[in-house]
C-alpha cells in the first residue's frame, strides 16, 4: 500500500526517541494506512483521475513520514492528508501539458480559498463530503470505478486497489488468480479510464442500481479480506472489517428499498459478530465450533437477525440475503451440536442457484457432510479439486483434509494439508495446519 511505502522509503524521524523508532513508524504506517483510502476518494472526486490522485496521496504520505516525526502527527491527519494530498495533486496537473483544462478548473478551486496544510501555514482543509447522491466520498468513488464501459472482471479489483487500498497480492488471493496477472488486469483498466476519457464521477440516482452488484461484491470483498486477512500476521484486520461495514450502512441510508443491500449489511455484522471469539489470546485460530459463544457480540447478531428478516420480507431474495440466513442459523444456535446443518445445506443448494460457483459448491459440500455423512461431503469436493479450478483457494484443501482426518484418512489428510499450505494461508491458519499434521503425525 501506498502509505506504507512511504513510511518505509522515509524511516525513521527526528523528534522521535530512539528506543521507540519502531514503534513509532509503525504508528505512523497505522494512521496513513487509516486514512489514505479516503484521500485517494476525496482528491479522485475532485480531479477525476485515478492516477493523478493515488500519486498525489503518495506524495502526501512522504511528506508526513518527514514532517510528522519532526513535528507531530496533526489533530486531524485525515484532514492533513487531504489538503496536502489536494496541493500535490494541483501540482502534478500543472506539469502535465495534457491536463490543461483539469488545471484551470483546479486552480478555479484552489483560488476560491482552499487552506494551506496544516503545518505550512493557515488550518488543514477538513474532508468533505461529496455533492451527489451517494454522499460518502469512499462510497461514491467505488460507484464512480464500477462503470459500465469497464469489463465487469476489472471493475471490482479496480475499485479494491484504487479506493479500499488492498495490496494486488490480495486482490489475487480474493479472486483466486497469481499475482502477476491481477497486476496486468488493474495496468490495463487504468490505462482504459484514460485513453477512452471515462469520467470518474458520481452517477445520478438512476445510474446507480446499474452498478450495485459491482458495488456490493467490492463491499463484500473488503470485509473477506478483513476477516481472514491473506497474508497478514494477524487472522484479522479489524480496520476492513469496520470499513466495510460503514459503507454498508451507508449504501442502506441511499438504497433503503434494495433488498440485497440489507442483507449484505446483515451478512456483515453476523459474521463479525464472533470475531473476538475467532482467535485466542496468543492469535491462534479458534475454529467455529470451539468458540465462546458468550464473546459473540449480541447486539451485532440482534441488528443482524432483524435485517435479515427485514430483507427476506421485500420478496426479492439474492446471495447476500441467503448468505446472511446462512450467517443467522451459526448464530441463532445455542451451541454447535444444535446448529441447524439441514437448513444450512438447503439455504446452500438455494444460494448455488444464484451463483453456482466453486466456492459456494464447496461451501454446500462442508454443510452436506455435518447434515448427512463426511463421505457424501467429500464426494463433491473431491469432484470439485479434480477440477483443478480451486488449487490456489486453501479453503478447499483444508475442508477435504479435515474430512479425510474424520474418515481415518491420516496420509490423505496430511497431504491436503501440505497443498493448503502451499496455496498460502494467514499465519494464525498456518499454524493451526501445523498442529493438526503434528497431531495426525502423532497418531
Amino acid at each position: 500500500m501506498g502509505a506504507e511505502r512511504a513510511v518505509h522509503a522515509g524511516g525513521s524521524g527526528g523528534s522521535f526517541p530512539r528506543a521507540s523508532t519502531v514503534a513509532a513508524a509503525d504508528q505512523l504506517a497505522a494512521v496513513l494506512r487509516d486514512h489514505w483510502w479516503a484521500a485517494v476518494a476525496s482528491i479522485t472526486r475532485r480531479t477525476g483521475d485515478l492516477e493523478i490522485a493515488e500519486d498525489a496521496v503518495q506524495e502526501a504520505c512522504a511528506a508526513a513520514v518527514t514532517q510528522w516525526p519532526r513535528d507531530g502527527i496533526p489533530p486531524s491527519p485525515r484532514a492533513w492528508l487531504i489538503t496536502t494530498s489536494w496541493h500535490k495533486a494541483v501540482d502534478l496537473m500543472r506539469r502535465d501539458a495534457l491536463r490543461a483544462t483539469r488545471e484551470a478548473e483546479a486552480a478555479q478551486e484552489l483560488a476560491r480559498g482552499l487552506a494551506e496544510p496544516a503545518g505550512l501555514a493557515g488550518r488543514p482543509l477538513e474532508p468533505e463530503q461529496a455533492t451527489g447522491p451517494v454522499g460518502d466520498d469512499e462510497l461514491a468513488l467505488i460507484f464512480a470505478c464500477c462503470h459500465p464501459a469497464l469489463d465487469p472482471a476489472v471493475r471490482v479489483a479496480l475499485t479494491l486497489r484504487s479506493v479500499c487500498g488492498l495490496a494486488t497480492a490480495e486482490i489475487a488471493a480474493a479472486f483466486v488468480v497469481p499475482e502477476p496477472t491481477m497486476a496486468q488486469r488493474l495496468v490495463r483498466a487504468k490505462r482504459k479510464i484514460r485513453q477512452a476519457g471515462i469520467p470518474l464521477t458520481v452517477p445520478g440516482r438512476d445510474a446507480l442500481a446499474d452498478r450495485l452488484n459491482a458495488v456490493l461484491r467490492v463491499v463484500y470483498l473488503v470485509f473477506t479480506q478483513g476477516h481472514r486477512a491473506a497474508g497478514d500476521a494477524r487472522l484479522i484486520r479489524a480496520d476492513l472489517c469496520d470499513q466495510a461495514t460503514r459503507l454498508a450502512r451507508q449504501l442502506r441510508l441511499v438504497l433503503p428499498g434494495e433488498p440485497e443491500v440489507t442483507g449484505l449489511l446483515a451478512l456483515l455484522l453476523l459474521t463479525d459478530a464472533r470475531r473476538a471469539a475467532r482467535t485466542a489470546s496468543d492469535g491462534s485460530l479458534v475454529l467455529l465450533a470451539d468458540q465462546d459463544r458468550a464473546l459473540w457480540n449480541a447486539e451485532q447478531i440482534a441488528e443482524g437477525e432483524q435485517l435479515v428478516a427485514a430483507a427476506l420480507r421485500m420478496g426479492r431474495p439474492g446471495p447476500y440475503q441467503l448468505q446472511a440466513a446462512i450467517a443467522a442459523c451459526h448464530s441463532t444456535a445455542v451451541s454447535a451440536e444444535l446448529t441447524d446443518w439441514r437448513e444450512i445445506a438447503a439455504l446452500y443448494r438455494e444460494l448455488a442457484r444464484y451463483e453456482p460457483t466453486p466456492v459456494v459448491l464447496a461451501n454446500q459440500a462442508v454443510a452436506v457432510a455435518m447434515a448427512d455423512s463426511a463421505e457424501a461431503g467429500l464426494a463433491i469436493l473431491d469432484r470439485l479439486a479434480s477440477e483443478g479450478r480451486l488449487d490456489r483457494w486453501p479453503q478447499l484443501h483444508i475442508a477435504r483434509a479435515e474430512l479425510l482426518r474424520r474418515l481415518g484418512r491420516p496420509d490423505d489428510a496430511a497431504a491436503a494439508y501440505e497443498l493448503a499450505l502451499a496455496a498460502g494461508l494467514p499465519v494464525a491458519e498456518r499454524d493451526f495446519i501445523a498442529r493438526r499434521m503434528a497431531d495426525l503425525a502423532a497418531g
